[in-house]
């Protein structure tokens, strides 16, 4: 790092001891506020105009949208402000200060995502002074690593309505083009109890799941020869039964019985339709049984992720990287922007393989190259006379 950098380094060390975990378990959930506070107050100095908007569903989880220039087009700089919990007893560094260590950057966020926000502002600041043609938006959402909120409450505002998009989760600064979707549903049978030596005294919730289970795995076979792509390692989409609870005792008829399932899925696959499909054949296994059924999701799911076919966006970040499109295996963000008409990729410093877990780093030599990529990118897609 060159000594030009030094406010560089002090914005990675300021967004990282902010606390702003995403979390199912209340005790450990935070507000992302005072992140998106410190970045308010970082792009308004730059000229920015800034709106915050809370979550449709907790109001203590905002995020940001901080615009440079106006009209219509323009790109868009996108990325989480959450991270995941942590046990600090497992870190060998303070996982809330910046720490560099044998040419890595240590913290809490660090590589997912939060220093995407001050290389932004690295990458954008010799630019400040030129005309920009197109607007450039950044986008700060909340509550990606759980729920996905942020997003969804800021696409279903219909914003931002740039022509292009970036998110910077960590790839390797290799462009990302498709990645599956994510499905989690909770299927629950009720029948009804009685003494065992009698069958006919009540109607068996494990039995009939049984059924939904054989059933279940003749769609897992049917989607798998449906839906097939070479761009994933594993090339097809996923059903794993997760887990199963029922009953109470041994000489009770089961009166009750729950399953739990996910489906990693390929692009073309929409999460309603598949819901739809397992909902109908549950129904045609349990209606003459008498059973009655629940299939509801246990969380609301990321759509699968596929890029234009035409992308410019995607032709420019494999010129600027070297690097052609791949796939990946983790979920984004980028659905929800692309189902706002938005030519999105995913690309970003860091590597999603030091996510996640203690000592989280990120490599002192991914940060030059990404400021350099994203300083391009902005000039051709706001500055330039032809932008795409």
């Amino acid at each position: 790092m060159t000594s030009r950098n030094s406010n560089l380094l002090a914005q990675l060390d300021d967004v990282i001891s902010l606390v702003s975990v995403s979390s199912a378990n209340p005790a450990l959930d935070t507000s992302n506020k005072p992140v998106i506070d410190y970045l308010a107050e970082q792009f308004e100095a730059l000229g920015f105009s800034c709106e915050v908007i809370p979550n449709k569903e907790n109001e203590e989880k905002v995020n940001l949208i901080a615009t440079y220039g106006s009209g219509p087009g323009g790109l868009v700089l996108s990325g989480h402000t959450d991270t995941v919990p942590l046990d600090d007893k497992l870190w060998s560094v303070d996982p809330f200060r910046l720490t560099e260590r044998d040419g890595k950057f240590y913290g809490l966020g660090v590589t997912d995502m939060k220093s995407f926000f001050p290389i932004v502002i690295e990458a954008i600041k010799p630019l400040l002074e030129e005309v920009f043609k197109e607007p450039l938006i950044v986008l700060a959402t909340a509550d990606e690593e759980t729920s996905m909120q942020g997003a969804r409450t800021i696409a279903e505002l219909g914003r931002p309505r740039g022509r292009a998009a970036v998110i910077g989760e960590p790839t390797g600064l290799q462009p990302v083009k498709a990645h599956k979707g994510i499905m989690m549903d909770r299927i629950q049978l009720l029948g009804e109890s009685g003494h065992s030596s009698d069958p006919s005294l009540g109607k068996n919730a494990l039995d009939a799941m049984h059924l939904v289970i054989s059933e279940l795995m003749t769609f897992r076979a049917e989607i798998r020869e449906k839906y097939q792509s070479d761009l994933f390692t594993i090339p097809y989409p996923t059903l794993n039964l997760g887990s199963i609870h029922g009953g109470d005792n041994p000489n009770r008829i089961c009166g009750h019985c729950d399953l739990e399932f996910d489906i990693r899925l390929m692009p073309g696959m929409h999460i309603d339709s598949v819901r739809e499909e397992i909902r109908q054949r549950i129904d045609t296994i349990t209606t003459p049984l008498k059973i009655q059924f629940e299939l509801a999701p246990i969380f609301t799911g990321v759509p699968a992720f596929f890029a234009n076919e035409n992308s410019q966006l995607l032709k420019l970040a494999e010129t600027l990287t070297g690097h052609s499109g791949i796939s990946v295996a983790f979920g984004t963000e980028g659905p929800f922007l692309q189902e706002l008409g938005m030519d999105t990729i995913i690309l970003g410093p860091g590597n999603i393989d030091q996510a996640h877990q203690p000592d989280e780093y990120m490599s002192m030599d991914m940060i030059e190259p990404c400021i350099d990529v994203l300083r391009k990118l902005v000039r051709e897609n706001c500055l330039s006379s032809t932008s795409l």
